[in-house]
């Protein structure tokens, strides 16, 4: 696996568990996270205190269909299962696109969809 593969392997593996350190560790000082449609966010900090968002509860389940790289652009192509606080189970399919900058995530833009909201 190539080093900014690995990176990405690793963040999504620190997020499963929900490890602060690991995730953070994966990230550049000012990286900046974009979900179209719900926000952006920029640095560490903030980036810290998304990952156990106040409407979730328990671990995600994340599962990485497949990783493809191309200079310092990774995408990782999977679904997560969380629960919500209010009691249901989301459903979604991802697609987030990494940009790594000296082996760190620089930049992630992460495509969603509720995969229940397609069943209607």
């Amino acid at each position: 696996m190539s080093p900014n593969k690995t990176t990405v392997h690793n963040y999504m593996e620190a997020f499963r568990i929900l490890d602060h350190e690991a995730v953070l560790e994966c990230l550049t000082d000012d990286v900046v996270w974009h979900i179209p449609g719900s926000f952006t966010i920029t640095g560490k900090e903030a980036f810290d205190k998304e990952i156990e968002n106040e409407n979730f509860t328990g671990k995600p389940v994340i599962e990485v269909i497949r990783m493809v790289e191309e200079n310092d652009i990774v995408i990782a192509e999977g679904t997560v299962d969380c629960q919500l606080k209010a009691g249901e189970m989301l459903h979604l399919v991802f697609c987030d696109v990494f940009h790594l900058q000296n082996g760190k995530i620089k930049q992630l833009t992460s495509y969603l969809m509720n995969t229940a909201a397609s069943n209607h």
